[in-house]
């Protein structure tokens, strides 16, 4: 995430560009700008400290993300908060976003939410779509705030409404669950289709079930199917057992042992999710119970060599 409000200046005669300030920093900011973005750290950070150090507020963002994520330089959450507070108060959108990450994850600060509710507000207030969708999220879990599920939805619209997937996909479930906004599936399968276009993995995987039901649509297993297997393949554990299911049964596809054996136990050594891996183990178990040991060694080979795409 990065902001540069940076130009070139023609027709200008040297001696006017030599006794300008902002002229003067717009060659090595631009410089450091594009040196970080294409990973020459050390570049960057040679272009770029001497204006941090001068107050340049996009600098000392980019300076406290490279000691943050230690490019370029040692990794030290203690100096990138200090440049990205330098950054925020000066107020650089990227500078409140990234201080209010800190807090939030007590990285080089003590945990404090509601300075990360603090910093994100005033982000969201510029328009920052990441802020506007954390912000959602605090409010949704009554971190550093009151659990309030109107206003968790209304920063996630915002978000949304920028093109934000994961925000996206946090307004289609207010929808889908009735939190803060009218129950209303055809408004959930709306924002799942545009986050799920866009890539998320779990909007995917909740589309495909939106199918699978029959909320908000026809049911479909085929194009159930379809979407559950572009989560899977991104290694969504909860995709990756209903995409066992679908082959299991022959929904939308013809019945496949092997392939509902190889999803199974994707889901059951990869899922995040105790509940799914247990619950793909029993049916990865059942399903063994009706294969020859050709073909369960056929699955547990193609799940050994699987990986996401």
């Amino acid at each position: 995430m990065t902001h540069c409000k940076c130009g070139l200046v023609a027709g200008i005669l040297f001696l006017t560009i030599a006794l300008t300030p902002d002229a003067a920093i717009s060659g090595p900011l631009e410089d450091g700008r594009v040196a970080y973005e294409r990973g020459d750290y050390a570049a960057a950070l040679r272009n770029l400290r001497p204006l941090a150090e001068r107050g340049e507020a996009y600098a000392q963002d980019r300076l406290g993300a490279m000691y943050r994520d230690g490019h370029g330089v040692a990794r030290d959450n203690d100096v990138a908060v200090a440049w990205f507070r330098l950054a925020a108060e000066q107020g650089d959108v990227v500078g409140q976003y990234n201080l209010g990450d800190m807090y939030a994850r007590g990285l080089g600060v003590e945990w404090d939410d509601a300075q990360a509710v603090m910093w994100w507000r005033r982000a969201a207030g510029q328009g920052d779509a990441y802020a506007q969708h954390n912000l959602g999220l605090m409010y949704r879990h009554g971190r550093g705030v009151a659990e309030d599920p109107e206003e968790a939805a209304k920063w996630y619209r915002l978000a949304a409404d920028q093109g934000d997937a994961s925000a996206q996909h946090s307004l289609a479930v207010k929808y889908a669950n009735g939190e803060g906004v009218p129950r209303d599936d055809a408004e959930a399968l709306q924002w799942y289709r545009l986050a799920a276009g866009q890539g998320h993995a779990l909007a995917q995987s909740n589309l495909g079930l939106m199918y699978d039901t029959g909320r908000g649509v026809a049911q479909d297993h085929a194009e159930a199917l379809k979407w559950y297997r572009l989560a899977a393949e991104q290694g969504y554990g909860p995709a990756q057992s209903n995409l066992g299911v679908k082959y299991a049964k022959g929904q939308g596809v013809a019945p496949d042992a092997v392939r509902a054996h190889m999803w199974y136990s994707l889901a059951a050594s990869r899922s995040a999710s105790t509940k799914v891996r247990h619950l793909a183990r029993q049916d990865r178990d059942a399903v063994a119970a009706q294969m020859t040991p050709e073909q369960i060694a056929e699955a547990e080979k193609l799940a050994r060599e699987w990986s996401p795409k």
